[in-house]
């Protein structure tokens, strides 16, 4: 089979993860497989990269010198353990110094200008990957594995909307099946720089959250590839966040519908944009775990599977407001919501759930509380004129809540499940402040207050049996 792997930070972040990697890929050779890597940066040098672009910008040019030393440091002693003092070695550390000199060069431009531009950012952000691949093939050589380090900007070709590009499939699929079937005949393994892209005249992009993921779903599909394996950290995909509930356990399949609610709604798993190229083409998706890779993780695919469970996940979005606007002169007045959104879309924020009640008298919508002033700002002045007549009674805003996910293809055509959830959280007297439920029955959220959303959380994954 062509299998997509994409290695995660932490998964090529040490000289332990990186032979766990040589392991996992010696492994799907000898069992007849022609692997194709996408990998991300060492863990934690994006963040080094992106933050000391920032403190030029602001003034600071020492950090981006800081950053350099760690970064060179990082990368000199890792080849050493798994190099030695080899000519693959000397080449690698030729390479990371060659992109390390751009990137002083780069912050001294942003120092000198006072503002760094998404251009320069995506340029910046994309380095740590640059470096990575052509290290991470070069330990893969160095133990009898014939790899080569591919340029993800050859491959993906993307819209110029710096930060979260769009990939143009046509175009895509072309480079990428002029370069890469041709290497997997040569026995090769390509090793990919994830997260980045470029348009059509070679501009660089990077594809924003999930980055990686997305470049793996992208070349996975353009291949195409007979499936797609994440390697991170964790045993798959978990019924909740195990640092709330120690018993949570990983759940053996998922549908890509089910996952896209659990992506949006904050859980660890895929992004929502990057399950979008396997699921247009079918490919099944399997999270995995770098440090532990006998365990089956989580199958991803089309199907939606009868596993007697109607919830499968539940999930949190912490350090959320709930916007609420209200008037009895709301009653029958069309085009308030839709001047509402409008409003909230100019200010560039997402609104992650949306309830109102059918008499037409309030409508509340939670977004990022860091967002909030701004868009509470852009509201006021585009409804000044409903709340100076007294068509609207106020816009409000409460901070520290927290939107609940309860999720599971199962919960569909099944009566009861509300009830329970609803039950449970009456009985230890948590208040629900919000609820809504989508058409589609694979999801209900609700919305409670922040120093209630861990004993909810705990409360439903119990009531459910998920642990079991």
């Amino acid at each position: 089979m062509k299998i997509t792997m994409k290695f995660g930070g932490t998964s090529v972040g040490s000289v332990a993860a990186l032979k766990q990697v040589v392991q996992i890929v010696q492994s799907a050779k000898n069992n007849g497989h022609q692997p194709v890597l996408v990998v991300s940066a060492m863990s934690g040098v994006t963040n080094k990269l992106i933050a000391a672009a920032h403190a030029a910008e602001a003034g600071d040019e020492r950090a981006a010198q800081q950053a350099r030393l760690e970064i060179e440091r990082r990368h000199a002693e890792t080849t050493r353990e798994l190099l030695g003092d080899s000519a693959e070695r000397d080449t690698v550390l030729a390479e990371v110094r060659r992109l390390l000199n751009e990137f002083e060069t780069l912050c001294h431009g942003i120092h000198v200008l006072g503002e760094l531009t998404p251009r320069a950012l995506d340029v910046i952000s994309g380095m740590g990957e640059r470096m990575n691949a052509p290290q991470v093939a070069a330990i893969l050589r160095a133990n009898g594995l014939d790899a080569v380090a591919v340029d993800a900007r050859q491959l993906i070709v993307s819209d110029g909307r710096h930060g979260a590009a769009t990939p143009q499939i046509a175009a895509t699929a072309e480079r990428t099946q002029a370069t890469l079937p041709p290497l997997l005949a040569e026995g090769k393994i390509p090793v990919i720089t994830g997260f980045i892209a470029a348009t059509a005249d070679g501009v660089p992009t990077t594809l924003g959250r999930g980055g990686s993921d997305y470049s793996a779903t992208i070349i996975g599909r353009a291949l195409p590839a007979d499936e797609i394996w994440i390697w991170s950290d964790v045993d798959g995909v978990m019924t909740t966040d195990p640092r709330i509930v120690p018993e949570a356990r990983s759940i053996r399949h998922l549908s890509y519908v089910e996952v896209g609610e659990l992506a949006y709604f904050g859980a660890k798993v895929l992004h929502p944009r990057a399950i979008r190229p396997a699921r247009q083409a079918n490919i099944p998706v399997r999270m995995l775990n770098t440090f532990n890779p006998t365990h089956p993780g989580t199958l991803i695919d089309g199907n939606i599977e009868a596993d007697g469970r109607a919830v499968k996940a539940i999930t949190a979005i912490k350090d959320m407001s709930i916007i609420t606007i209200a008037g009895t002169g709301m009653m029958g007045i069309p085009g308030v919501a839709g001047r509402t959104f409008s409003a909230v879309a100019r200010t560039g924020t997402s609104v992650l759930m949306i309830s109102q009640a059918s008499s037409e008298q309030s409508i509340c919508f939670m977004v990022k509380t860091a967002e909030s002033p701004v868009v509470l700002a852009a509201l006021r002045e585009e409804l000044a004129r409903e709340l100076e007549r007294r068509d609207l009674d106020e816009i409000s805003v409460q901070d520290e809540t927290v939107i609940l996910a309860v999720i599971g293809a199962g919960m569909k055509g099944t009566p009861g499940i509300s009830a329970k959830v609803f039950g449970a959280l009456g009985a230890a007297g948590i208040n629900i402040v919000a609820i809504a439920q989508g058409s589609s029955e694979y999801n209900i959220s609700l919305v409670v207050a922040h120093g209630d959303a861990n004993t909810a959380v705990r409360l439903i994954h119990d009531e459910f049996g998920l642990a079991a």
